[in-house]
């Protein structure tokens, strides 16, 4: 059967990012996405290459199980936001039971190209639906 539940993602911070700024600091943020579901965290206004977020999202799991994606970018105040990188996360492990199950925040990296642009550490929780069957007795005499 397949899990069902929420999917709880703690976006922690990141770690020597990849600065795609010709000039200035950056300021980065994150896309999180499940399936179909999307969310987007604060932009880390100028904390540059190694940014704090400390934010948390929620995601609704139903059906199979997939991975998460967190796709880096960096804000700019003039033309279009620069891509760092993307971090791919396989929820597996985590959703295969079904039980309720953590995994504590730990580094992930960053990939461009085949290359690494640095981590994000991201902690993940997943709260399984609870199901309540009730059951009528019928009594005669």
């Amino acid at each position: 059967m397949a899990p069902r539940g929420t999917l709880e993602v703690t976006l922690v911070g990141g770690k020597n990012l990849k600065n795609m700024d010709k000039v200035g600091n950056m300021d980065p943020y994150c896309i999180i996405n499940y399936k179909d579901q999307e969310k987007r965290s604060n932009t880390a206004e100028s904390q540059g290459s190694d940014p704090d977020w400390n934010e948390t999202f929620l995601f609704t799991i139903a059906g199979s199980i997939d991975e998460l994606r967190i796709k880096i970018m960096d804000e700019d105040d003039i033309g279009s936001d620069d891509d760092v990188g993307e971090c791919t996360i396989p929820l597996d492990s985590l959703l295969d039971t079904g039980d309720e199950a953590r995994i504590d925040a730990q580094p992930y990296d960053v990939m461009r190209r085949g290359e690494v642009y640095g981590e994000l550490t991201v902690g993940l929780f997943f709260n399984p639906e609870v199901i309540f069957f009730s059951c009528a007795a019928v009594l005669t005499d």
